[in-house]
């Protein structure tokens, strides 16, 4: 399923729930899989060349190497790369490089994750703009996950009706398919502004539900026809608290999103809060998903199976 993956981590155990799941991936898909560390640079290019010619890149590495050493034993096609950078631009281009059909991530620092966790509208970390500017799946990773055990039996993809959302929706159905898992497609009708106090009265909002379900039934039923258990939920409130608990409810294994945006091209899309925020705190991965990808043969697609090789927009 992921044929090339890669991991973005600092060797630390901030980053073992994450680099947990991407070791599983490649044991059990035989995957090709990338270890990618970037050294954020301080003071500009000229560290970057100090760091080179000083030996610190190849000191890192091997610290890597050493913290990660039980669980490589099971891996045989797997490299180490340690690169001074902008850590989202190089992630990015590494992953461009190696046409990386998965990356990987999770928190950065402890000071990150507990930060992102109770605040919202934060932006611009690694994770935003990684997850925002990628061309294949960001798999978020926050919380622990028995090892060996990354199975998706209950997913849950969370839709704006954007076409970026569209790619989410699709792809977890790809996912439900390969997995013979079931799939909950969910859309939060916000009855309020950003003050958080409802907006609409009672009737408006009943009348956005029953419009919303059935409009998620018109626009994703034929394309997800044949999954198991694929069912369509659509209710009120905040919508990072209500993908939340729709995965509580569901005891979802599995998270997918995209931005929550009406623009158009996915290059030039702002990435809000609600996809790291659902992140960090939901007790399974979130995978963020802003182009149609196949995972049968890592190309982007359109829903015609037309493969897609330039980044012109998928037809849905």
């Amino acid at each position: 399923m992921f044929k090339d993956i890669l991991l973005a981590i600092t060797p630390s155990e901030l980053c073992d729930c994450a680099a947990d799941a991407a070791f599983h991936f490649a044991q059990r898909f035989e995957s090709k899989l990338a270890i990618v560390h970037v050294c954020g640079m301080v003071q500009g290019w000229g560290e970057m060349e100090f760091l080179e010619s000083s030996g610190e890149v190849g000191r890192i590495k091997a610290s890597v190497e050493e913290y990660y050493k039980d669980k490589l034993r099971g891996l045989s096609n797997y490299e180490i790369k340690v690169v001074p950078g902008v850590p989202h631009a190089e992630v990015l281009r590494l992953a461009r490089k190696m046409n990386a059909d998965l990356v990987v991530m999770g928190p950065h620092t402890k000071e990150y994750a507990e930060l992102r966790s109770r605040q919202w509208g934060m932006t611009g970390s690694t994770l935003e703009q990684v997850s925002q500017k990628s061309r294949c799946p960001v798999m978020i990773v926050a919380k622990s996950t028995p090892y060996g055990e990354h199975k998706f039996m209950n997913i849950v993809a969370a839709t704006d009706f954007s076409e970026q959302a569209d790619c989410a929706v699709f792809y977890g159905g790809q996912i439900a398919r390969h997995y013979k898992a079931g799939l909950t497609v969910f859309h939060c009708v916000e009855a309020g502004g950003e003050s958080g106090r409802v907006s609409l009265g009672q009737d408006e909002i009943k009348s956005a539900i029953v419009e919303a379900k059935a409009r998620l039934e018109e626009r994703y039923g034929d394309k997800l026809r044949g999954i198991k258990d694929c069912s369509f939920e659509a209710w009120e409130g905040m919508p990072a608290m209500e993908i939340l608990k729709l995965a509580r409810m569901r005891e979802a294994d599995l998270i997918l999103m995209a931005h929550h945006t009406r623009e158009r091209d996915p290059e030039k899309a702002f990435l809000g809060s609600t996809v790291v925020q659902v992140a960090l705190n939901a007790t399974c991965p979130t995978m963020s998903v802003n182009r149609h990808f196949d995972l049968r043969c890592g190309m982007m697609y359109d829903q015609s199976g037309e493969v897609v090789t330039e980044p012109r927009e998928a037809t849905v």
